[in-house]
């Protein structure tokens, strides 16, 4: 199975692009949504992140977002043991996702961090959506309501866009200077005529 890795800052457009692919057909396995819910529901990823950060990781509710953000936000150290505990069980579960895909051209793993995990070595192909720092800026406040300084924190940890389009194999523009939609369309193409 052809597998396209895709990628790209937050407020780059990610999420807009896959949309688009889903709508051409295109299975499309949200990792970064998966590994919260991984983290919900395996009891095994639950009792490692429990032995790391303490009971406080969970509530009756499930998963203590607010808590874990904090307790890895600035400890690189803390956040790489995290990150040892979380990746491994998202690339299983998506190896399974992709068994039950059946009969399609390709699929597509969109992770804002495809190239800090690692998962960007399994894929036949690594595209990343594009869109200059100032823009997904405010995108993100737009979008999430934040001020400039907490959209500027969460950029803080996932490397450049610069280093981005240098490991990946494809760049779509999102800064309002190309059309999107044929972008997508015309890479959809370029993959189907590949296979």
């Amino acid at each position: 199975m052809f597998k396209l890795g895709l990628t790209g800052g937050i407020g780059s457009g990610k999420t807009l692009v896959c949309s688009v692919l889903e709508k051409l057909g295109v299975p499309v396995y949200y990792a970064d949504i998966k590994a919260r819910n991984l983290m919900n529901s395996d009891t095994d990823l639950q009792a490692g992140i429990v032995n790391m950060f303490g009971e406080r990781a969970y509530t009756k509710e499930g998963l203590n977002r607010a808590f874990l953000a904090e307790s890895v936000f600035g400890d690189q150290e803390r956040l790489s043991r995290l990150n040892k505990l979380v990746h491994p069980v998202v690339r299983a579960d998506f190896i399974s996702w992709v068994a039950r895909q059946g009969r399609t051209a390709y699929v597509v793993e969109e992770a804002a961090i495809l190239f800090e995990s690692g998962a960007s070595l399994e894929m036949d192909l690594s595209v990343l959506v594009y869109a200059p720092q100032e823009i997904r800026i405010r995108r993100v406040m737009e979008r999430d309501h934040l001020e400039r300084d907490a959209v500027l924190k969460r950029m803080e940890h996932q490397i450049s866009e610069e280093e981005k389009k240098k490991l990946a194999d494809h760049v779509i523009n999102n800064d309002g200077t190309a059309m999107l939609l044929p972008q997508v369309i015309e890479l959809h193409k370029r993959i189907l005529n590949s296979r």
